[in-house]
């Protein structure tokens, strides 16, 4: 697994992200690129901008912390077509520059703070993990999404 807190894998990233253009289209799923790159900034805004986002109730974060964490910060990749969960679900068309300057703009800041700022931070969802937990989430999801639109 890449660790998002390296400078050459966090490139890598970028890197694939340039390679996206308007029109690119995925390879499963229904989601649009431009819903791709604001679906996967949501992870992010979740970290640095947490105002944005309605936390889960008391049952909700019970049932994400005992039944969902394992496949979110394990080492195992995301199939195809998994489930999206509803926070995550952006429906309508999403400015394609802006979001992919976004969601650039959240790696290169993960990677400056390094694993250090992450290790024991709370989760949104999941209560607090380790820098380990935290780069298995960020990396499978761009893995997953950026492999689903070719790159």
């Amino acid at each position: 697994m890449e660790n998002v807190f390296d400078a050459k894998d966090a490139q890598n990233y970028i890197n694939r992200i340039n390679n996206l253009v308007e029109d690119t289209h995925g390879l499963w799923g229904r989601m649009t690129v431009d819903q791709m790159l604001a679906h996967c900034c949501i992870t992010y805004e979740m970290v640095y901008e947490p105002e944005k986002h309605k936390k889960p109730g008391a049952i909700a974060k019970f049932i994400l912390k005992n039944f969902v964490k394992s496949k979110v910060v394990g080492e195992k990749a995301y199939p195809r077509d998994s489930p999206t969960a509803p926070q995550f679900l952006i429906k309508e068309r999403r400015d394609f520059d802006e979001d992919k300057k976004r969601l650039i703009g959240y790696i290169q800041k993960t990677q400056q703070l390094g694993p250090a700022a992450f290790d024991g931070k709370e989760s949104f969802s999941f209560g607090k993990l380790s820098s380990r937990e935290w780069n298995n989430m960020f990396a499978k999801h761009l893995n997953h999404h950026l492999s689903q639109f070719g790159v």
